[in-house]
């Protein structure tokens, strides 16, 4: 049985976000923290360093323009160099004030082609890094009723999508993310999985929904939209997080880790599945983590994030699959439930303990973090950067 799971355990993949590792706080105020990454290249070291802790993060996404180079071939063999490789490119269409009114879906069409040509240019970093996945997000919306044209806004952000997806280069894909609200708060353009997945089914086949952990409302059964979409073959990726009230993005597994224990649960079945689709599906998704580390250590929170996703996806290796579908099969609902809950309420630290000592990596990451000095040499050399991870410094 140790076997089967320490494989299944071998497979995972986590990948983490270049602007976890800088300053990049709140929309209120970002905290500088001393050895904080100033630059992409320190960014790819720090995500380095949390892949030789954990052995299941050997990728860094990047956001375009934050990590911006001259030379993305130079950028890829430094990442290469030191055991990572350079993973979604995300562009970065929210922060010029043309964008006041939105990007894709603006009234003006002039601001559209600008937005969609710095999509189509990510397009072009993606084959210079040999990234596959393009991940979209849009701030896109309005704030009162009656401000712009609502189906026509569903029109121009059909027509840009198409227009990235047929550049796409073959084996590459387009993430498309939705969130509920915010900056906009009357309607927001991508506001839910529906609206994405509908895009993506017009667009084309490269074109697959992405699921941001904290882009929901409350009480929103995340695991069942994760189903859904993976029987629709069209789950693409997630942003794994947390979140207490909105967009809190704090580490993932940390305000309900039952929630993430049970989206693991249905990527679990989906791995399996009979059905080819979905299991093909469910082969292909990109993990990636997509936080703001604001009062916490930049690496120790990034570690943290990612032995939080192993920890509930071996929980989820662990259900008693038989057990369940019997308990289901003749409508047994406490059965199954109480199923699902030996798993969850499993102590899996001793056992990916022992993952670990197999694959040769610390048995407590988190303390070989603390023990290594990691912190304090980047500090010594880094000192206390205003900003580095992209977003503005507010006071």
């Amino acid at each position: 049985m140790n076997q089967d799971l320490f494989h299944a355990l071998s497979q995972q993949r986590i990948e983490t976000p270049s602007w976890g590792y800088g300053n990049s706080g709140t929309r209120f105020k970002t905290f500088s923290a001393p050895g904080a990454a100033r630059d992409v290249f320190e960014k790819i070291a720090d995500a380095a360093e949390v892949h030789r802790l954990t052995g299941i993060a050997p990728s860094v996404a990047l956001h375009i323009p934050w990590d911006e180079v001259e030379d993305y071939g130079e950028l890829r063999r430094f990442a290469e160099g030191r055991g990572v490789i350079l993973g979604a490119i995300n562009p970065n269409v929210f922060q010029d004030d043309r964008y006041k009114l939105g990007s894709i879906a603006h009234p003006d069409a002039a601001v559209r082609a600008q937005a969609v040509g710095h999509l189509l240019d990510c397009v072009a970093i993606m084959r210079q890094t040999g990234s596959r996945d393009l991940s979209l997000w849009f701030a896109d919306g309005t704030n009162y009723a009656g401000q712009d044209d609502l189906r026509a806004r569903k029109r121009r952000v059909r027509e840009a999508l198409a227009q990235v997806h047929d550049a796409l280069p073959e084996g590459s894909r387009m993430l498309v993310e939705y969130k509920l609200f915010e900056p906009a708060f009357y309607a927001t353009d991508l506001f839910d999985w529906g609206a994405a997945y509908a895009h993506c089914v017009a667009i084309g086949d490269k074109a697959q929904v992405l699921v941001d952990l904290g882009h929901h409302a409350q009480s929103v059964n995340i695991e069942q939209i994760v189903a859904f979409l993976l029987d629709e073959g069209r789950l693409g990726g997630f942003h794994f997080n947390a979140r207490r009230y909105a967009d809190d993005d704090l580490i993932v597994g940390t305000t309900n880790p039952f929630e993430l224990f049970c989206i693991y649960a249905e990527l679990v079945a989906a791995e399996r599945a009979e059905d080819e689709l979905t299991r093909t599906t469910a082969q292909n998704i990109a993990y990636m983590i997509d936080q703001s580390h604001n009062i916490e250590p930049k690496v120790e929170a990034m570690v943290q994030s990612v032995l939080n996703c192993q920890e509930a996806y071996a929980k989820a290796l662990l259900i008693d699959r038989d057990r369940l579908h019997a308990a289901q099969q003749v409508g047994d609902v406490l059965e199954a439930q109480r199923t699902l809950m030996d798993a969850f309420r499993t102590d899996v630290r001793p056992l990916l303990a022992q993952w670990r000592r197999e694959q040769g990596l610390p048995e407590d990451p988190i303390a070989a973090h603390r023990a290594s000095g990691y912190q304090e040499q980047v500090a010594r050399e880094r000192g206390t950067a205003v900003s580095g991870g992209g977003f503005p410094v507010k006071s």
